[in-house]
């Protein structure tokens, strides 16, 4: 007897019609699973294990966070029974592992499958359950599916592995989630300790809220400036010629621009070479995830939590191929699966046929899933609601173009002029003259027709300078988000060429922030927070992300890019086998630990301990009362009884520490204070002394903290 864990109960429905193929048994309902001839199928509904809390390891009375137990560094992870918003178990969740555990242990089953979803959290979470239910050892086989329809199941139920065939990726999910856990717990409260507003401190979170809190820094400091171009714009045989030279030139500069006008207009213009020929303009790639995202979000703003839930639906209606996938292509082994698709399509009447080629079929750019693809079960249009229907035609469409059998033929010109010997221009026309796949897939370039020139013919210019003003970068919209999270060493992906080898390189060395599997659930934290806004499909920070960034500033918590992808490295590495689980838990833990040791042990010249939320400070200078920690820096607590003596967290840039603060309330000033930025960006260093119940600076080197 098999017993086939589910993730979820709608995989274990089309599980069992999967069996229905294979066995002539049919499956009978019982409490909490199904069973009949050699199977028996259950569920679990996602995690039904979560990791322990602090409290956990180091029981307390308290039920309030403290700094007393962290940080915590488990010896060995604990997991227990999930919990819900009451810190109870869940009554649901308690009653289908008691199922679980009941059918693991039936001395009639003699294997049991795990069929978690395809990746690394699908791999532990069905581990995990069976982990805590045997009470002895069974056969742990792996029912794996890059798609839900019948046939599919029916075929992986034949050709199951050996669960320790996917031990690799089950260390990577173990490691990723015993990272993400020593991030967010110490940090997460360490964080809030210090600030009193609870802030959300992930590995994956806080580089994608500061990538977006930089772009709009830039835009909200940036400062146009004028510059020169010189162009020419005339007609020659009753056409336009439109030229502009390479050459720039400050505001300043504009004699330098005219007298080169004056030196062009003074050559004359010939075209040195004219060309046209047809060629094959080949369709885009394959949907990965976050490219059907992007184009979702670009087209029809539909932000990356709604695309993804329904292509997820999508998928466990058996219309789509498993979603979460990396890869715009295919596997070769995939070509007669692919060729059956192709078929059934075709009694469509769409011209499809199928194709070899390696920018389709590409083994090397494929992690564990291949592109998103339609399956052989293709959906009535009015079964579907309309979101559905948008991302469903979004993955058939881009399949059939990709293996249209009618090639969409072009015309490429290309004109060549010299202007004498002192720049040479070259013209680019595209004219479409066999739309081909274009007819299903979107191709937005415009056809764009050159004027009629031949080789020799002599062309009429007047340059004259133009101004231009330099524009602010563009908000972080959805695709050049994803762009950037793909590969955030890349400055910019959203105009790829051809060669994407870089983009894959980064992939699989563990470069990404974050995963095609989670990244769009952070995202939608960090929107849900309150960190970040999607407005149409353009990103914008909000003022709790701006406090969030600069909060971790000048706590000492170092969240960027490189941090984030030195952590994705080691996790890629725990999945090939060059380190363990300990070692990237190691690393965690000594990027944690250091944190903790900027707080407790700074030097007096760059103290920036800002001490605890609520913690006192001192007397107050004006009514007596306690200076304590505040969200925002130090301030009096008799403030409802009229004081108003309060000094910011934050002076010049500069976080003024705890220590300088009560320096300052028991001597009336601190100690010399080094690094404050001026208005005009000019760095200096001072004291800060009271003055009538106010900070102002003190600039005197020879007064002896104001002894």
């Amino acid at each position: 007897m098999y017993l086939i864990i589910a993730e979820k109960p709608s995989l274990a429905r089309n599980i069992m019609a999967g069996i229905a193929k294979v066995q002539p048994k049919e499956l009978v309902k019982k409490n909490g699973y199904y069973e009949g001839g050699n199977y028996v199928v259950t569920w679990v509904f996602g995690h039904l294990f979560s990791l322990a809390d602090i409290e956990d390891y180091s029981p307390t009375e308290n039920p309030k966070w403290t700094m007393d137990n962290i940080p915590c560094f488990p010896d060995e992870f604990k997991f227990n029974l999930k919990k819900g918003q009451n810190k109870q178990v869940d009554p649901g969740v308690k009653k289908q592992f008691e199922t679980i555990k009941y059918l693991c242990n039936r001395k009639d089953v003699e294997a049991i499958v795990n069929a978690g979803d395809a990746d690394r959290e699908g791999e532990i979470i069905v581990r995990l359950c069976v982990k805590h239910a045997l009470s002895a050892p069974k056969k742990f086989i792996r029912l794996w599916l890059p798609d839900q329809t019948p046939e599919t199941i029916a075929q992986a139920l034949a050709e199951m592995k050996d669960e320790h065939d996917y031990d690799s990726l089950a260390n990577e999910g173990y490691a990723r989630t015993f990272m993400d856990w020593l991030y967010g717990v110490n940090l997460t409260r360490f964080a809030t300790l210090k600030t009193g507003k609870l802030l959300r401190v992930g590995r994956v979170i806080v580089p994608i809220v500061k990538a977006i809190y930089d772009r709009d820094m830039e835009i909200k400091n940036f400062t146009p400036e004028k510059y020169y171009v010189i162009s020419s714009h005339e007609k020659t045989n009753d056409e336009y010629v439109d030229l502009t030279s390479k050459e720039r030139f400050t505001k300043e500069e504009h004699k330098k621009a005219v007298e080169l006008c004056s030196k062009y207009n003074g050559q004359t213009a010939t075209v040195i070479s004219a060309k046209k020929k047809k060629d094959v303009l080949n369709p885009p790639k394959l949907f990965s995830l976050s490219k059907l995202q992007s184009y979702l979000g670009k087209k029809f703003k539909l932000s990356m939590d709604e695309s993804l839930a329904t292509v997820q639906k999508l998928y466990e209606e058996g219309y789509v191929t498993y979603p979460r996938t990396n890869s715009e292509y295919l596997a070769t082994a995939e070509q007669g699966k692919m060729k059956s698709i192709i078929a059934n399509i075709a009694k469509l009447n769409y011209p499809v046929k199928f194709r070899f080629s390696k920018s389709i079929f590409d083994d090397s750019k494929i992690e564990s899933h291949s592109a998103l693809t339609p399956t052989y079960k293709i959906p009535n249009p009015k079964e579907l609601n309309d979101i559905e229907r948008t991302v469903y035609t979004a993955i058939f469409r881009r399949f059939v173009a990709v293996f249209c059998s009618e090639e969409c033929v072009i015309q490429r010109s290309e004109i060549k002029i010299g202007v004498g010997d002192l720049e040479e221009f070259t013209l680019k026309g595209t004219v479409i003259l066999e739309p081909g796949w274009t007819k299903f897939d979107e191709y937005t370039q415009k056809d764009k027709i050159l004027p009629k020139l031949e080789k020799g013919d002599t062309v009429n210019i007047n340059f004259v300078p133009q101004e231009k003003e330099t524009t602010p970068p563009k908000h972080y919209t959805i695709e050049t988000l994803n762009n950037y999270l793909k590969n955030p060493f890349k400055e910019d992906k959203a105009n790829a060429d051809e060669n994407d080898d870089e983009e894959y390189r980064a992939i699989f060395e563990g470069l990404e922030l974050g995963t095609e599997a989670t990244r769009t659930g952070i995202i939608q934290n960090a929107c849900v927070s309150g960190y970040i806004s999607l407005k149409k499909d353009s990103y914008y920070i909000l003022p709790d992300g701006e406090y969030l960034i600069s909060s971790l500033s000048q706590l000492g918590i170092i969240m960027d890019k490189y941090k984030t992808s030195e952590m994705g490295q080691s996790l890629k590495k725990v999945y090939r086998g060059e380190c363990t689980i300990s070692d990237s838990v190691h690393l965690v833990e000594k990027e944690i630990r250091s944190v903790f040791d900027r707080s407790k042990n700074v030097s007096v010249e760059v103290d920036t301990n800002i001490g605890l939320y609520g913690e006192s400070a001192g007397k107050c200078p004006l009514c007596d009362g306690e200076v304590v920690r505040t969200k925002f820096g130090y301030g009096c607590s008799n403030f409802r009884n009229g004081c108003k003596f309060s000094v910011s967290k934050t002076i010049c840039q500069r976080t003024i520490s705890i220590s300088n603060i009560r320096m300052l309330l028991q001597t009336g000033r601190t100690s010399k204070i080094q690094g404050f930025v001026s208005k005009n960006g000019k760095t200096f260093d001072a004291y800060l002394k009271l003055n009538n119940g106010k900070v102002v600076f003190d600039f005197d080197q020879n007064v002896n903290n104001g002894k």
